[in-house]
């Protein structure tokens, strides 16, 4: 017989199935999810509430409104209206005042509101708008000359009682009623006269200061620098003049005095002028009188015009 190879006695080697490394991919779609959002329920009330918050706000801005408008004015007007345009005039006081200086002038400023209402207010306001002007005509010509006021002309709470203390002390007297009817015009013509005799002494020390071409003291008409005190100057006087006349008739077309009046306040506050200017050259920062400095010369010409202005007008006039 033949012999049998080995070969075909050899058993077949299994060989393993071929595995792949790719993940299976899935036949199945992956199922979405529809989530539908349900809208919350009304809540009734909600109008109701916003109807009432809104006629809150409205109500509220009525009662401001009533308050701003209410006259005679009472002290919470004049403290809200004073408010509210020391807000939008901040850019023009901080030109002109220190902080202190915008704290004394806030409380001037409501009480004169409280005394004169809107048209005492804006006499004020015209006086400072055109003091602080005319303080910074030629600033560096001053300052070389060394007569500039102090804070590049930012004036301080002391320079702000000086110059409206006969102005407040006529607004208490006007709120309180002395005198009664009979002297309420009185205050007021005392007021404007102490604000034309202010803005009038300003006026004429500045604009002479920076234009005066001759200054002479006015006690022994001697040619003196500049900025002396009690010197005067033809430019400085007709300017301050000037400016009282126009304060003067500022006030006059807002009603707060006649023209007669008017033409009282011009007289006396060149008459008070004449005398602060004295005072200065005799007094001031001489011996024995370092008291009377310029604050102090301020308070004694503006209550000077006021006073002379209630005389000619109560006195003299009257008879």
């Amino acid at each position: 017989m033949m012999a049998v190879s080995p070969l075909l006695h050899m058993q077949p080697i299994p060989i393993p199935p071929l595995q792949s490394h790719r993940s299976p991919v899935s036949t199945t779609l992956p199922k979405r999810t529809l989530i539908f959002r349900q809208n919350p329920k009304p809540n009734p009330s909600r109008p109701a509430k916003m109807v009432a918050h809104a006629g809150s706000v409205q109500t509220a801005v009525s009662e401001a409104l009533k308050l701003i408008q209410s006259s005679p004015p009472t002290w919470q007007s004049a403290l809200l209206n004073n408010l509210l345009i020391f807000v939008l005039g901040s850019p023009i006081l901080v030109s002109g005042l220190s902080l202190a200086g915008i704290a004394a002038a806030f409380l001037l400023g409501t009480l004169t509101w409280r005394a004169f209402g809107s048209s005492g207010f804006l006499l004020v306001a015209t006086y400072f708008i055109i003091g602080t002007a005319v303080t910074k005509v030629k600033m560096a010509q001053k300052e070389a000359q060394g007569v500039a006021e102090k804070r590049k002309g930012r004036r301080g709470p002391g320079s702000v009682i000086g110059s409206s203390a006969a102005g407040c002390l006529c607004a208490f007297l006007s709120i309180f009623g002395v005198g009664g009817e009979a002297f309420s015009q009185l205050w007021k013509l005392g007021f404007v006269s102490s604000f034309c005799t202010k803005l009038s002494d300003t006026v004429s020390s500045e604009i002479g200061k920076a234009y005066g071409k001759t200054t002479y003291l006015i006690t022994t008409l001697k040619v003196v620098p500049r900025g002396t005190e009690g010197a005067v100057s033809m430019e400085g006087t007709i300017a301050g003049l000037l400016a009282s006349i126009l304060l003067a008739f500022v006030s006059c077309f807002m009603g707060e005095i006649h023209a007669a009046e008017a033409i009282v306040c011009i007289i006396a506050s060149q008459i008070a002028n004449v005398g602060e200017s004295i005072i200065g050259a005799a007094l001031q920062e001489k011996q024995g009188f370092q008291w009377l400095d310029n604050n102090a010369v301020n308070i004694i010409n503006i209550s000077m015009g006021s006073i002379i202005a209630i005389l000619i007008q109560h006195v003299v006039l009257r008879n």
